[in-house]
């Protein structure tokens, strides 16, 4: 029987007093003991929650009974338990950094790449006027991407902008985006038409909903996901394993982050190297007097760091 459910989701609606919005959003999770990660701006929301199949549906039955989030398109995952600890809510500049916030050049509300169906993009990729774009960070394509994708070496979304000009010999080309849950590419794909690219498309909802109404077909690898899961599966049409151990090549889907909180690399690593270097990702951070006791999974709740008085005293001469 499901017990849990994890739900991701975006929605770019105007919001009024988005700060205050945060605020009253996050007791209303609590309440329904939800736990998950919500960013809340004036362009909208983008958020993963998880709790129990019931609470899951009050927040989806409230959040579409909101006309501004009526639209909003929920991905459901069932999971065996909540994929967060804590419930956060936050107040911030853009629902996904890009550093594209100025609203006349760039309106998701507005203005897109064509909305494709997971079946739509079955019909499209493989055809030889086509172009798909991997819009995500490195860390993310390293462990799963569509086969024969562009990919770029970028550590957040806001570097993409700066890879544009990459895709210039592409501009006869139908250009397909896509990233995990389809967020990323309504900027994305904004800011390609902007550039002057013309035959703009998106896949719609992402890899998560691709993998859930299209099978996954031609998804390399596992799907990286920002909650405790890290990575799941998307592929049950043809699924190989792309990424490898860091420190000895062989093929695995676990990524971890080092066990030095100072050096803290997102990386893959196979469970011996695992075993062998006790999570860091290298002998030097095994041996940094501030590793964290790995525990088999990599993942390490953060802890508040103590404040540093002479840094602040410093601040104010």
């Amino acid at each position: 029987m499901i017990k849990y459910q994890t739900l991701l989701y975006y929605c770019y609606s105007r919001i009024e007093d988005a700060e205050q919005f945060a605020s009253d959003h996050l007791k209303f999770c609590k309440s329904l003991n939800l736990v998950g990660r919500i960013i809340v701006a004036d362009e909208g929301l983008n958020g993963t929650v998880s709790g129990t199949v019931e609470s899951c549906k009050i927040y989806m039955d409230a959040v579409h009974a909101d006309p501004r989030f009526a639209k909003t398109d929920f991905k459901i995952d069932d999971v065996e338990e909540p994929s967060f600890i804590k419930m956060h809510c936050r107040y911030k500049a853009e629902i996904v950094h890009s550093g594209l916030r100025d609203p006349r050049i760039i309106n998701p509300e507005e203005k897109t790449g064509i909305h494709l169906a997971p079946a739509d993009f079955v019909k499209l990729k493989d055809e030889e006027d086509v172009v798909i774009v991997d819009v995500r960070s490195n860390y993310e394509h390293s462990i799963g991407r569509f086969k024969n994708a562009i990919t770029f070496d970028i550590e957040n979304f806001r570097d993409f902008p700066s890879m544009i000009n990459e895709l210039a010999q592409y501009k006869d080309k139908k250009i397909i985006t896509y990233c995990t849950g389809g967020i990323k590419c309504e900027k994305a794909s904004a800011l390609l038409l902007h550039e002057g690219f013309e035959n703009v498309y998106q896949l719609h909802g992402g890899i998560i909903k691709y993998g859930k109404e299209a099978g996954g077909e031609d998804f390399e690898g596992k799907c990286y996901v920002f909650d405790n899961r890290v990575a799941v599966d998307v592929n049950s049409v043809n699924p190989v394993v792309i990424s490898t151990c860091r420190n000895c090549g062989t093929h695995t889907t676990k990524m971890i982050n080092c066990a030095n909180p100072e050096c803290n690399e997102h990386f893959t690593q196979c469970d011996a190297c695992g075993e062998r270097l006790e999570g860091a990702c290298s002998e030097e951070c095994m041996a940094h007097p501030r590793k964290r006791v790995y525990d088999g999974t990599g993942y390490y709740v953060k802890v508040p760091q103590p404040v540093n008085t002479e840094k602040l005293k410093l601040s104010k001469v």
